[in-house]
């Protein structure tokens, strides 16, 4: 049976995420002691890798995890410093290691923490292994003191940039970069790879603030205004901005400012795909312009549901080149099959010294098409989400706003493609008491009508 306080503990999209008051010692403890025990059940022999961002007593947490596994009998590597997730992702698969835990919120305020586990290849742990782990939750149980593991510290940032630097093989010619961390661990790490690179480049928000500076750190527009001026004004010919663990990158570029992560994902395979064949891999909830990339060199893209976690499922089962997500999450499966907003920006940076990225989405929009996407959300109770899908299947329509439906997509909600290439998808959030209403068209006006279209469909199921 589970221990008292286990069933506050939830792994649900990316890891257990809670406010301060639930993501205590005694339930850390308990993760640590689960992975501890799943560890030895399934034989995974070999140490764990820990990790930890820059929030107030992730540390401290990070050390928890470490004693708990120590007791167990695992040797523990600890980072010397908070350090990105995808650091501690990329040291998990090349240094061979059992597993990793990584103590992070992510782009959450500042009063949250939380706690991922990083399976032993690199990529994000499957429902299979969070419901282990969630099985398996309890009190530390040591074993005898002579069967303890060791914990040590070490530098996860130097051989990571090391390999990153091997892996882009470019040089960046003094190209003017802008660089906002955002107060969080891409801090020293994301610059100083860019640096490295050959590039100049100017810092935003690269001291630690466990507060964030009064902002959650998360890299979308209205939250990176200052980098946005910068390079737009002409003060660089590129931006780059990190959230907290600086797993997800937001790029900014002189014409646009703050790039659609949809066309990004675009801007990047196509940049791929100058270099090697392959496949793409992308969420439902994202943009179907990369879709039309791959067309046109012959290659598919492979529609997910939403979460990172079964991006990087299918860029392993199709050995695709890259996988994204709208939500400015993005891989390359030839590094990691995991979110790396570090190593992406210095791809990115050699990507605009070969061709401009504002360059090449104009030639990619003026060839395939604009594109406009939004999403509303319609208020709906946890406990009744499964009953508006169900009720919404038969009552799905055969045209909305005037076009013909050609198909349903039914891996996450219910997306509904249109026989004009647009599109609308209904799922269910997977962190909030809502119902998520997305779409996609040529222009901002068609993408207003059919989000209004579909709101006529939920609302009354609610």
């Amino acid at each position: 049976m589970a221990a008292d306080g286990a069933d506050a503990i939830s792994f649900g999209t990316d890891g257990w995420r809670a406010t301060l008051e639930e993501f205590t010692e005694p339930r850390v403890r308990m993760v640590g002691q689960a992975v501890a025990t799943y560890l030895a059940d399934e034989e995974i022999d070999g140490a764990v890798a820990v990790g930890y961002d820059a929030r107030d007593h992730s540390r401290g947490f990070g050390e928890e995890l470490a004693r708990v596994l120590a007791v167990n009998g695992r040797d523990v590597t600890i980072a010397e410093r908070d350090c990105p997730t995808p650091v501690l992702a990329w040291t998990v698969r090349n240094g061979g290691y059992a597993g990793g835990l990584m103590i992070t919120a992510s782009h959450n305020p500042p009063e949250y923490n939380g706690v991922k586990f990083v399976p032993e290849d690199g990529s994000p742990a499957l429902p299979d292994v969070t419901d282990a782990l969630e099985a398996r939750l309890a009190e530390p149980e040591p074993v005898d003191h002579a069967d303890h593991g060791s914990v040590a510290e070490r530098d996860l940032v130097t051989p990571f940039s090391d390999h990153a630097v091997e892996f882009v093989s470019t040089d960046l010619d003094g190209l003017r970069i802008v660089y906002d961390a955002m107060h969080g661990s891409g801090r020293g790490v994301t610059d100083a790879l860019l640096k490295r690179g050959g590039a100049t480049v100017s810092r935003l928000r690269c001291d630690r603030d466990p507060t964030f500076g009064g902002t959650p750190p998360e890299p979308v527009p209205e939250r990176a205004e200052e980098a946005v001026e910068r390079v737009t004004s002409g003060d660089a010919a590129l931006g780059f901005v990190n959230d907290g663990d600086a797993d997800r990158l937001g790029v900014v570029t002189p014409d646009r400012g703050f790039l659609d992560p949809n066309v990004y994902l675009a801007v990047l395979y196509d940049y791929l795909l100058d270099r090697d064949a392959g496949d793409a891999v992308r969420t439902v909830s994202t943009s179907s312009l990369v879709d039309r990339v791959a067309a046109a060199h012959g290659h598919t893209v492979h529609e997910t549901a939403v979460g990172f976690k079964w991006v990087a499922e299918a860029m392993a089962d199709h050995d695709a080149l890259c996988g994204g997500e709208e939500s400015g999450g993005f891989g390359v499966t030839a590094h990691l099959r995991n979110k790396d907003g570090v190593l992406l920006a210095l791809l990115t940076a050699a990507a605009e010294v070969e061709e401009s990225i504002d360059d090449r989405a104009d030639r990619i929009l003026e060839t395939h098409g604009d594109i406009h996407q939004d999403r509303v959300s319609v208020d709906c109770p946890d406990d009744r989400k499964q009953t508006v899908l169900a009720d919404l299947e038969p009552a799905l329509p055969d045209s909305v706003a005037g076009v013909p439906v050609a198909d349903v997509n039914t891996v996450d909600g219910f997306k509904i493609a249109l026989d004009d290439g647009t599109w609308l998808l209904v799922r269910p959030s997977g962190t909030e008491p809502k119902m998520r209403i997305y779409a996609e068209s040529g222009s901002a006006e068609q993408t207003e009508e059919l989000l209004a279209a579909g709101r006529e469909l939920v609302e009354p199921l609610i």
